[in-house]
This record gives C-alpha cells, structure tokens and sequence, in this order.
C-alpha cells in the first residue's frame, strides 16, 4: 500500500497549503497551486492508495474553505477510482 502524508501543521497562507501539497504528492514545479490543478494531477499521477493528513487542527478559520474543497477533491477521487474500476483509495485525518 503507498500512503502519502500531508502534513498541514501551521500553514501560513493557501499558497504554503499548495505548495505542502505539490511536496506530498510530488508533483512537478509546474504544479497550478489551484484545486483543478491538484484534482487533475490527482487522478492522472498519483498511484498512493491512501492519503493521512496531519496538522488541520492548528489552521486558523480561514483555511475552513480550503479544508472543505480538500476533503471534496479527496472524496471525488475514492468515486472516480470506484466507477473505473481502479485500485481503492482512501483518506484519514490524524490530529
């Protein structure tokens, strides 16, 4: 099983937030830093079968929108890779 960790720990700004992403993921710099972006990289380059992110709880309320379409993106990927029949995919959220 391939696990991704994504740790969010005292994100600063969404531009940081992204760019933790495009470091977990190993996405190449040419990354969007947006959330088309990361869905298309998502479900075109990423093989991890699970993703543990770490850290939401020390975001200010300002990352409330961007935790949201996170969790969204993360959910859409667990159906697209059901209807097509690809290997399972799942998420959890530690501390």
């Amino acid at each position: 099983m391939k696990i991704i960790e994504l740790n969010l720990t005292d994100c600063k700004t969404p531009f940081d937030l992204h760019e933790r992403i495009r470091m977990a993921f190993r996405f190449p710099t040419t990354y969007g830093k947006n959330w088309s972006a990361f869905w298309d990289l998502l479900w075109s380059e990423c093989d991890a079968d699970k993703v543990i992110i770490r850290g939401e709880h020390t975001l200010t309320s300002e990352f409330d929108e961007y935790l949201i379409k996170l969790h969204e993106i993360l959910e859409r990927n667990i159906t697209f890779r059901s209807e097509n029949n690809l290997n399972p995919f799942s998420y959890e959220i530690i501390d």
